[in-house]
């Protein structure tokens, strides 16, 4: 069977689920002062490319933002990840 690229496949044949890799940092600073600022696009497509080949089998495609989120603000969160996501399928 040939894989078929993202661009390829009908988009309505395919469904999108979040996902999270929780972790905690530990540091005496605050939290935005944890983070690089400097993190260029090839290293957020590296870091995706890693959890894609790590984690998820063979034909799942994933798109990933990093950021912190606090606890009672995870729903709403994941809400507008999907609308940033999806925001051109609603435009056709």
């Amino acid at each position: 069977m040939e894989e078929q690229n993202f661009d390829e496949r009908n988009p309505f044949e395919l469904k999108a689920y979040p996902f999270a890799i929780v972790g905690f940092f530990i540091t005496d600073k605050a939290p935005q002062d944890s983070f690089r600022e400097e993190l260029s696009v090839e290293e957020m497509e590296e870091i995706q490319s890693l959890i894609k080949k790590y984690i998820f089998k063979e034909g799942t495609d994933i798109v990933i933002a990093p950021f912190i989120v606090p606890p009672d603000q995870v729903d709403e969160t994941l809400r507008q990840l999907a609308e940033q996501v999806f925001r051109g399928e609603n435009e056709e």
